[in-house]
């Protein structure tokens, strides 16, 4: 599955949810989804709109689904929920039963079931309007976040249910490593310099710290892609295809805009091209973006046959 880049149109249009009503119950005939997680509600006209102002944060999923007319929908909903807890905060689970809710549908204008929106501060981008495996789901979700982190969005969301903090724990963001927090920080405020730096300073102190090398590749992105005209980079790198540093910049630009699998097959034709030192600078920038990507995507291990095949 191809993962578009995150986009922001227009607002939502709540003006229909201005005077809420009395929830009917839920239609008969169908389950609604099972269980569910700190970081997932059920909405109402009473709670969508402070779910919707939630996205000022971090991404608020709207999940729509009908257990009478499409009940394969709520294994979605199930699963976006499970998820919702994996990813610990990065994004809330808003479940919208259609049938018991039929404003919101009728406010957001939603076509059919299933369908899941990404509201990131109060605006919409469609995300998915099928039934997916759940490895597809989370495969593409850390797509999104990752996505997101390049462009400094890395809030979460607080839990919406949870245990009493530990004795000496109040105030401590449950799910949220503090060790990151510096880097994520300077990424929020716009420092990608300073967000390499503290990358770099937990890479030191922990080499096997998976998540700390993935954010310092996606950092060191970040800021060789500072200020580079996007069009400027392309035309240069078809006017020297054998250039590496042009093509890697293309590259770089390639995992900005959501076009992963673009940027290895960029690189490993470079791999396949040349030879000596351009090789090899070629070779290694792009295992600095399987790192940014994550060894256990997919379309990494993909990428590795693809670069063993060409260096050998």
């Amino acid at each position: 599955m191809t993962q578009q880049p995150f986009s922001r149109p227009g607002a939502i249009d709540l003006s229909g949810l201005k005077r809420p009503a009395p929830t009917p119950p839920p239609a008969g005939g169908g389950a609604a989804p099972a269980g569910g997680s700190s970081y997932s509600v059920e909405l109402t006209e009473e709670n969508f709109q402070a779910t919707i102002e939630a996205s000022m944060t971090a991404p608020v999923l709207l999940v729509f689904y009908s257990p009478t007319r499409m009940p394969e929908s709520v294994q979605l909903a199930d699963d976006i929920v499970t998820l919702s807890g994996e990813f610990e905060g990065r994004f809330l689970a808003g479940l919208v039963d259609i049938d018991a809710v039929p404003a919101i549908a009728q406010a957001m204008q939603i076509p059919s079931v299933p369908l899941v929106i990404a509201v990131l501060d109060g605006r919409p981008a469609p995300l998915f309007q099928d039934v997916l495996p759940i490895d597809e789901l989370r495969t593409a979700l850390t797509q999104v976040m990752q996505q997101l982190t390049t462009q400094g969005v890395t809030g979460r969301h607080q839990p919406r249910s949870a245990a009493p903090a530990a004795e000496g724990e109040e105030g401590e963001e449950p799910g949220f490593d503090p060790r990151y927090a510096a880097a994520q920080e300077a990424l929020g405020e716009g420092d990608i310099d300073r967000a390499v730096a503290e990358y770099q300073k937990l890479v030191d102190a922990n080499p096997a710290d998976a998540e700390a090398a993935a954010g310092l590749a996606m950092a060191k992105l970040l800021q060789r892609t500072q200020g580079v005209d996007l069009n400027e980079a392309r035309a240069a790198a078809a006017a020297a295809p054998d250039d590496v540093d042009a093509q890697t910049m293309v590259a770089d630009l390639d995992m900005l805009g959501g076009h992963v699998e673009d940027a290895f097959i960029r690189l490993i034709e470079m791999v396949r091209r040349t030879s000596g030192d351009e090789r090899n600078q070629a070779r290694e920038h792009l295992i600095g973006l399987f790192g940014a990507v994550g060894n256990d995507d997919p379309r990494v291990l993909k990428g590795r046959q693809s670069l063993a095949s060409a260096l050998f």
